[in-house]
């Protein structure tokens, strides 16, 4: 069946988003206000949206998922819809190469687990261009087109740019980022040419059930912060340093979303425990109607579990990385199902990283694994 499910993502790539208009009114909470949508049809039973305002820029690119519907009914009118999640990914080193012999079996490893649900979130940290000027960063992490087409073919719906690394290579590599959307027809979320773009969601119909999925970062070195962050004028990433923002983001897709999933970069590199700020940005996304917060970037797994009627994931740690050693190579998949606002089940799929792709564990090791990641839960103050 997920084979199955492959074969219509591979349709998928062909199609290019064909842009509507505007069909989301402002709604304005402290002054802030979030926009309009774009309406992309696919082929493989689910129905995506994102919301893009029109720009002045323009640039070059085990569950079978049920037939759907474009026809919206009330809130909470579907059937379960099954998530999965996945950390930090970048095709840096020897993945590179790996990447361009075969972009559509370079996760083979993971794909099963990830196309086995209805809706798969990963995070993307690398501007999409061969062009552009290095910033003056330690790491720095680009990637051709291609590598879209990779987490389309692995079972990935959309991926976070919102991070770190997604202005790795300044404005040429902004733009060709945004370019590679559209090429690829392949939807990143927390990153556009302008605010209202960068925080808009990311929307499929699944299982009679609108999901809405949004991405934005807590984690900016701060010599970026101003240039890289997104505002009503300038492209760039959604910025969770900007909380109003955010938060009426989250609000305005609560409006007619079914389940909302907010996709963060945050957290301190090397901790397992989450940070203050981290539980502080929890609790304001849940307040404000989100139903599963999850995120990465301490490049280790921390805690996850409910928070209210809601669900978050401190840390989602590496996950197609180029360091795989010790705590580093430690990942897996997250999977989560929930019906509209009711989180039914969770679960852990642990994997180990090898060559740089996670490979599912089994037997006693998983096991292991799988007891390792509940005990992390021990300091997020969350409940299983």
């Amino acid at each position: 069946m997920a084979g199955t499910r492959r074969e219509r993502r591979r349709r998928t790539r062909r199609w290019r988003r064909a842009t509507f208009g505007i069909v989301l009114a402002i709604l304005v909470i402290g002054g802030v206000a979030a926009a309009g949508a774009v309406l992309r049809n696919r082929d493989d039973g689910h129905v995506t949206t994102r919301a893009h305002p029109s720009s002045t820029t323009t640039s070059l690119p085990t569950t079978t998922i049920a037939p759907t519907t474009t026809t919206r009914g009330p809130l909470g009118s579907g059937q379960p819809v099954s998530f999965a999640f996945g950390g930090d990914i970048h095709f840096e080193g020897d993945l590179r190469s790996r990447l361009l012999a075969a972009p559509e079996s370079v996760l083979a490893p993971i794909a099963p687990v990830l196309s086995a649900t209805d809706v798969a979130v990963a995070n993307f940290e690398s501007a999409v261009t061969e062009r552009g000027t290095a910033q003056g960063k330690e790491f720095v992490f680009r990637a051709p087109p291609v590598a879209l087409t990779a987490l389309a073919s692995a079972g990935i719906d959309t991926a976070s740019a919102a991070n770190n690394h997604g202005l790795d290579y300044g404005a040429e590599g902004l733009e060709d980022t945004l370019a590679a959307e559209q090429v690829t027809g392949f939807d990143l979320i927390g990153i556009g040419h302008n605010a209202a773009e960068a925080y808009a969601p990311h929307r499929m119909e699944v299982n009679g059930q609108r999901i809405a999925a949004i991405a934005a970062t807590q984690v900016l070195d701060e010599q970026f912060v101003s240039t890289w962050s997104a505002t009503d004028e300038q492209a760039g990433l959604a910025s969770a340093k900007n909380v109003d923002r955010l938060v009426a983001a989250v609000a305005a897709a609560r409006v007619d979303s079914d389940t909302l999933v907010v996709f963060l970069h945050w957290g301190v590199e090397g901790q397992t425990c989450p940070s203050a700020s981290q539980q502080t940005l929890a609790q304001q996304l849940v307040d404000a109607g989100a139903d599963i917060v999850v995120g990465s970037h301490a490049h280790r797994l921390e805690g996850a579990g409910r928070l209210g009627n809601a669900f978050v994931d401190y840390g989602l740690g590496n996950f197609v990385f180029y360091n795989e050693s010790g705590a580093s190579g430690v990942t897996g998949v997250l999977r989560v199902t929930a019906t509209g606002r009711q989180i039914d089940s969770y679960d852990w799929v642990p994997a180990q990283i090898r060559g740089g792709v996670p490979q599912p564990l089994d037997g006693e090791p998983a096991e292991r694994a799988v007891a390792a990641w509940n005990d992390l839960r021990g300091c997020t103050g969350l409940t299983p």
